[in-house]
């Protein structure tokens, strides 16, 4: 019997989101789409450059792999997160914000350490798109110590941000926490992050992967530059050397999937999207629920699409308590024409043309 279904690590961060335009960007320099690593004052300055900006976004306990665990808690499943935070007032915010979503954590993070909590200021320009400008404060010292050894072998599941490669002492946590979780039978998961960090850290990413992971979870960018390949169908044959399932999210165009056997393509809601950020995050969270009640992988990817499709729909990275329990009742989480393999809806689309 597990005591969680999933057990996640990766960096605590304070999001604060703001409305920009593209002109804002070029004036800031501050670099489109991605995640850019900034030192404490260099992220201040961007604050100060933006006070009279419309913030958009409560504050929220946040980072990637906290975003997956906290969607994962509110639509059922049992999780716990290892992160540090530091002993002030966002660190304080940040644990009660993991106890209100039920979330569990290290008894080591009720003492906290000096420092700074980690602060992303996540600006949204028109199109939706976001770009991350992160000081990691004390997250950049997460490392094995942080591990609950207990909870992981007592999990279902592990996922591990990959955002974690960006810091030496994190990458060690990741690699440590898929090595326990081989040893323990615990089934492990990883997410890409962002092209920046493949670009940056491929090599660091595939030692994070060692043998292969049983899930891994990236999107079209993502997918291309970790495989150094150019079309997704590429991508994903060469990606099978690397877990034994994978997600490639395609935005608009839904998701690829493959569960070891068999290649599906899922279609996502057609939604008027305003803010991207935590989209990736949401799929995962959700995908991660579907397998772990037994659904296929076109289930948990018609979920997952439907999840991410929402998050986008509306600012910040997550969606509201209630919102998850909408989305399991929806009565439009079946039939979606495209959650069938790939093979099969493709002689579908011969057979049609033939006729």
């Amino acid at each position: 019997m597990y005591q969680y279904d999933l057990y996640g690590i990766g960096a605590a961060l304070l999001d604060t989101e703001i409305e920009v335009s593209d002109s804002d960007l070029q004036n800031l320099g501050v670099e489109k789409g991605v995640m850019t690593l900034v030192d404490d004052a260099r992220q201040r300055q961007l604050v100060g450059d933006l006070r009279d900006h419309l913030v958009t976004a409560k504050r929220a306990c946040g980072g990637s792999g906290a975003n997956t665990v906290i969607a994962a808690s509110y639509f059922g499943l049992r999780t716990f997160y290892s992160c540090k935070v530091a002993a002030d007032d966002n660190g304080d915010f940040y644990r009660a914000d993991l106890t209100s979503a039920g979330v569990g954590y290290p008894a080591a993070l009720q003492r906290a350490d000096g420092g700074t909590t980690g602060r992303c200021l996540v600006l949204v320009t028109p199109d939706a798109e976001r770009s991350m400008n992160t000081y990691l404060g004390i997250s950049e010292q997460l490392s094995v110590a942080e591990l609950d050894t207990e909870a992981l072998t007592a999990s279902r599941w592990a996922y591990i941000e990959g955002y974690l490669v960006s810091s030496q002492t994190g990458r060690a946590a990741a690699i440590a926490l898929r090595e326990q979780s081989e040893r323990a039978g615990v089934k492990t998961a990883l997410s890409l992050s962002d092209p920046a960090m493949v670009h940056l850290f491929r090599d660091g990413l595939g030692e994070m992967i060692g043998g292969g992971v049983d899930m891994l979870f990236c999107n079209r960018d993502e997918a291309l530059g970790f495989t150094g390949t150019d079309s997704v169908d590429t991508a994903a044959g060469a990606l099978r050397d690397h877990c034994r399932g994978f997600a490639i999210t395609l935005g608009a165009e839904g998701a690829l999937l493959w569960d070891g056997e068999q290649q599906y393509r899922v279609a996502s809601p057609k939604v008027h999207a305003i803010d991207t950020n935590g989209a990736g995050d949401m799929f995962a969270g959700a995908f991660l629920y579907g397998i772990n009640r037994n659904m296929s992988f076109a289930e948990a990817g018609e979920l997952a699409c439907r999840a991410a499709a929402q998050v986008v729909s509306q600012y910040g990275p997550r969606l509201r308590a209630e919102q998850h329990g909408e989305l399991l009742n929806a009565d439009k989480f079946v039939g979606n024409e495209f959650a069938q393999p790939e093979a099969a809806r493709e002689a579908g689309e011969v057979q049609g043309r033939s006729s």
